[in-house]
């Protein structure tokens, strides 16, 4: 019946010559083709599409049968898939190529969840071949179906391991490796384009003629689909070395889209360096931040210098700190998201950027670059919140490799800035290391600096020997703090001769003993005191009933922990006054110490 009407619409139309056809033309055309294809009659489809007396109304209807052609070719295995593939050929010859872009699009837009990768294989040879018959004015529509294609990728789950990307269950490797095969001819003309203008203006200008520095469309929509990539999906995956994986289709797209950068003419270093480099002013219709997003710069510099990716461009000429100075913004970036591939990804963008400087080298004067006080920051959130526990441990690590780097005068001012903005225990109690570490360094023979000795160092003891709330201080909540500063303050009174006051602790005991250690011996007395009794009470509690029963609720942010047993916060109390035990026994040890040394 389909095949029927739709050989009596095809006769009929012969008929007639012209254009001229009505909705219900369409209709028939559109519905008795599809039947046709569904019920198995591509064969005699194929003969009428192929007619050359049907050439007319095949341009202008034919590409109605994408649907029922797509639906085909995906499933396979039906009998017909060679005759449906010749019709789907045919078309992409004589029919209208915009209609023909919308059509496919449709099908890529409305692909089944499970069958978007297959929908993608499928259509990225036909779109290929029917954007390239659009010739110069391709532009636009290749922008549309590269974000089209970008926005499907992005739903196939990402392979996490070296063994996902080998099975690659999802076709995710074979997507990306499909799309930069489909890019390249684009490429390949974007960059005749741009050789041939930039010889077209290197004549000109020998001849003093200017010419108008408009942005080449093509090159625009290739330049908006790398760094899009960049971004998606290149940002969310974690690339393999080639010594854990010898080949890595990921890998391969990542360095595709950097040559794809290069070929159309950008500069990656100029990328790269983008936040201090001011780059030239060029007219479009893409502003810069549209242009160049942040986070597509900062997955630049990533394959970079991490992966070292095309580093081949790159002139010899930058210093590790310009370089450094160049990546802090990209590193900030990446520490400030909570995505655990950014975070990976901003660690070790930053291990090595640092590893590049030498130690000691970086002056105090980069502290005042904001970058230099935020990525800290970020790392110090990283360190303490962030719920993959060996990235908690690689950022401390990194953090003591910044520390390492920065000369003495920066090293005093980046302790101070720290103790400021961490406001976290474990943190300020890593500084306060650092800080004995650095005072015991300056003590040695011929290592005298002024930055951890005398004047300088007595406002930074002062930041470190107080207590934030006096006597009222939560000592647990600020145990590791309190505790590195009582080593501190012991080691300095061990150390430092009364004679030789070299660090000026001597002289300023007074003010610390007001500011910190009474206070302490207060604080710690009247939290023991408190804690004795929550202890008497919990084990009186625990006595007068028969069974035990949780008696404590605890949450950890929005989480509910599960109850704490008698037995439990017993412990916990016992725990707690051990604590104030050692506090007080340092206090009582350094007391002895100074004692000691005022009657030698």
């Amino acid at each position: 019946m389909a095949l029927e009407q739709l050989s009596d619409l095809v006769q009929r139309r012969q008929a007639v010559q012209d254009d001229s056809y009505t909705s219900e033309d369409y209709d028939v055309f559109t519905i008795a083709g599809r039947t046709c294809i569904e019920e198995g009659n591509s064969a005699q489809v194929l003969s009428i599409v192929v007619d050359e007396k049907n050439k007319d109304i095949v341009r202008c209807m034919g590409w109605n049968l994408l649907s029922p052609l797509i639906e085909v070719l995906l499933k396979k295995e039906d009998k017909t898939l060679p005759q449906c593939l010749a019709i789907l050929q045919h078309l992409l010859e004589v029919c209208s190529p915009k209609e023909l872009l919308i059509g496919l699009l449709e099908q890529m837009d409305t692909a089944h969840p499970e069958a978007i990768a297959e929908t993608l294989l499928l259509i990225l040879n036909p779109l290929q071949k029917v954007l390239l018959r659009l010739g110069s004015r391709k532009a636009s529509s290749l922008g549309i179906t590269l974000s089209s294609l970008l926005e499907q990728v992005a739903k196939l789950p990402v392979p996490e391991t070296k063994e996902q990307e080998e099975d690659d269950v999802f076709s995710f490797c074979r997507c990306c490796t499909a799309l930069m095969g489909f890019v390249r001819p684009f490429v390949h003309e974007a960059r005749q384009n741009y050789l041939h203008s930039k010889a077209l203006s290197e004549t000109l200008d020998g001849q003093d003629m200017a010419l108008p520095d408009k942005e080449d469309e093509l090159r625009a929509e290739l330049l908006k689909f790398c760094v899009k990539s960049l971004c998606e999906p290149l940002l969310e995956v974690e690339l393999k070395d080639p010594d854990t994986l010898a080949v890595s289709p990921l890998r391969v797209f990542a360095t595709e889209i950097l040559s794809s950068l290069t070929a159309i003419g950008e500069s990656l270093p100029g990328l790269v360096y983008h936040p201090l480099l001011k780059r030239k002013e060029v007219p479009g219709f893409l502003e810069e931040e549209v242009r160049y997003p942040k986070e597509s710069l900062a997955s630049l510099a990533y394959l970079l210098f991490v992966h070292h990716m095309a580093m081949d461009t790159f002139p010899a000429v930058y210093s590790p700190v310009f370089t450094l100075r160049c990546n802090m913004e990209h590193i900030s970036l990446l520490l400030s998201r909570t995505e655990t591939s950014w975070i990976q990804k901003g660690l070790e963008l930053y291990e090595k950027s640092l590893v590049m400087v030498e130690d000691g080298s970086l002056s105090a004067s980069l502290l005042e670059i904001k970058a230099f006080i935020s990525v800290p920051q970020n790392l110090v959130k990283v360190m303490t919140l962030c719920a993959v526990r060996h990235l908690r441990i690689k950022g401390l690590t990194v953090l003591q490799l910044s520390i390492d780097k920065f000369d003495t005068e920066a090293k005093y001012h980046f302790f101070q800035c720290m103790l400021k903005i961490s406001h976290h225990s474990g943190v300020e109690g890593y500084i306060i290391k650092n800080i004995r570490n650095q005072i015991d360094f300056s003590l040695k023979p011929g290592n005298s600096n002024p930055w951890f000795e005398g004047v300088h160092l007595l406002p930074l003891l002062h930041q470190v020997l107080c207590l934030p709330d006096g006597p009222e201080t939560d000592l647990l909540q600020y145990l590791d703090r309190i505790m590195e500063s009582l080593n501190l303050l012991r080691y300095l009174v061990i150390r430092d001769k009364v004679t030789q006051n070299q660090t000026g602790i001597w002289t300023e005991l007074y003010k610390i003993e007001d500011k910190f250690m009474k206070p302490l011996r207060v604080g710690v007395n009247m939290s023991r005191a408190h804690y004795e009794m929550e202890l008497k009470n919990t084990m009186e509690s625990k006595k007068s009933k028969a069974k035990e029963e949780p008696v404590l609720s605890m949450t950890l942010g929005d989480e509910q922990l599960p109850n704490m047993t008698s037995a439990s916060q017993i412990q916990a109390l016992h725990s707690a006054l051990h604590t104030f035990d050692m506090m007080q026994s340092v206090l009582v040890r350094i007391q002895e110490i100074i004692e000691v040394k005022d009657n030698a």
